[in-house]
């Protein structure tokens, strides 16, 4: 059994009722909801919630919300891992066996129903607890900076300064879409980003984190510059 779980509680501090806000004509969990759905690889699609108004949305758009989630598991600091374990618990107190799941965050409208099914591949093929899709940086991270509380700057790795960009091992970060794992891994929460996952690489055009509303805004200008590249290449074609 393959279940999709979008975490999706209430009370965000930085972007008010950031999971249901619309973005592009419809909220932004329905962005998440509907990649899962037309990936074709879950047996059900579960919204993790607090929230009553999320749930409605959630049910609107067609997700399951079978379940409330419990107070300690919606506060700012409670993590991701504990909370996809909460809902694989839920299932198997129903009698239901998953065996591989899928955590979809829900303010991630860039997702690809077929990263989502290249990166199910890439688990059932292989012996990883988890695959998820990052993004390269645009700049070397070697050559990052601080800005001390004089105001002035230093590096981080001031002994890298004369190293030419090229010389410098590439790095990439996390996309902020979703994590296919083993119903084990979660439940025995194994960490996501060690030698035992596997990184999907996706363009970093398809990759916005929405934490802030600068996020928010950025995620904007990029997806309409997507849509506009999308039919651009129709008129083309």
């Amino acid at each position: 059994m393959k279940v999709a779980v979008i975490p999706a509680r209430g009370g965000s501090k930085r972007i008010a009722k950031k999971n249901i806000r619309p973005f592009f004509g419809k909220p932004i969990m329905a962005w998440s909801v509907e990649a899962a759905r037309a990936s074709g690889c879950f047996d059900r699609i579960i919204v993790s919630t607090d929230d009553a108004e999320i749930a409605a949305v959630a049910r609107s758009l067609g997700a399951e919300v079978p379940f409330t989630r419990p107070a300690e598991l919606a506060t700012d600091q409670a993590a991701t891992i504990p909370v996809v374990a909460h809902a694989i618990n839920w299932l198997k107190q129903q009698g239901e066996e998953p065996e591989q799941v899928c955590c979809i965050y829900a303010a991630a409208p860039f997702i690809s129903a077929a990263d989502i099914q290249q990166a199910e591949t890439v688990l059932r093929d292989s012996s990883v607890s988890y695959v998820f899709p990052v993004a390269s940086f645009p700049s070397p991270v070697q050559r990052a900076l601080r800005i001390l509380p004089s105001g002035r700057g230093e590096m981080f790795n001031p002994e890298l300064f004369v190293k030419r960009s090229q010389e410098l091992e590439e790095a990439y970060h996390d996309a902020a879409q979703f994590y296919w794992g083993t119903a084990d891994a979660w439940l025995q929460e194994k960490m996501i980003f060690s030698t035992d996952s596997v990184p999907l690489v996706i363009p970093r055009y398809r990759v916005q984190d929405i934490d802030t509303e600068e996020d928010w805004q950025r995620a904007e200008y990029l997806f309409r510059a997507m849509q506009e590249m999308q039919a651009f290449s129709g008129t083309q074609g």
